[in-house]
């Protein structure tokens, strides 16, 4: 009886251990999960800033006189605002494609052409947060790339689903392009092992 009720004991001393570490990991993960959304909100609420030149200047043709080299933007820092009316999607797009820029913003992939400028460019944003909308999109529909001076509207020519090594999908391109890229499947759990590409023209 004394074996039987000293096994009791330490396995409810257990259960008590394990059931108090299961607490303070969902505790983690909701105060996780709290700082991810804040920080989200945060990014999809900073206004257009005033200043227009430095993104002006890159928007003029390399032959034109009044064009200076500038430095590009930093990581991290206002880019545009990016919008899929259709699916009613409105996010920042930050300088950037690191994980600490999507996590709570689209990122302008770096080596793509900026807006303004001819070229292909390429945005990407996380499947389970800022760019799960775009699974709806259909090709015609209308995206909206507003700068500090200006508003690109841009309309879906075609989607299609890609291997993480094509990245030929961001190669220059003769017209202006916009491609938004992120995982795929958007169901899958973990590393999805594809990419969703959704490609679109300057109109």
């Amino acid at each position: 009886m004394k074996t039987n009720a000293a096994a009791t004991t330490r396995r409810a001393t257990w259960l008590g251990a394990i059931e108090y570490v299961l607490l303070a990991i969902g505790a983690t993960l909701a105060v996780w999960a709290v700082v991810v959304w804040l920080q989200t909100w945060h990014f999809q609420r900073l206004p257009i800033p005033e200043s227009a030149s430095a993104v002006a200047d890159r928007a003029r043709p390399r032959d034109d006189p009044r064009h200076e080299p500038t430095l590009p933007p930093a990581i991290g820092s206002w880019l545009a605002r990016f919008e899929a009316p259709s699916v009613r999607l409105s996010t920042t797009v930050l300088e950037g494609s690191d994980d600490g820029t999507l996590r709570g913003a689209a990122g302008h992939i770096e080596d793509t052409a900026f807006p303004g400028q001819a070229g292909n460019i390429g945005i990407a944003g996380h499947r389970d947060t800022i760019f799960r909308p775009i699974r709806h999109l259909h090709v015609g529909d209308p995206l909206l790339l507003t700068t500090t001076d200006r508003v690109f509207h841009y309309r879906i020519s075609h989607t299609m689903v890609v291997n993480p090594s094509d990245v030929y999908v961001l190669d220059p391109t003769e017209r202006p392009t916009l491609t938004l890229v992120t995982c795929y499947p958007f169901t899958f759990v973990g590393h999805a092992p594809q990419r969703f590409i959704v490609r679109a023209e300057l109109v």
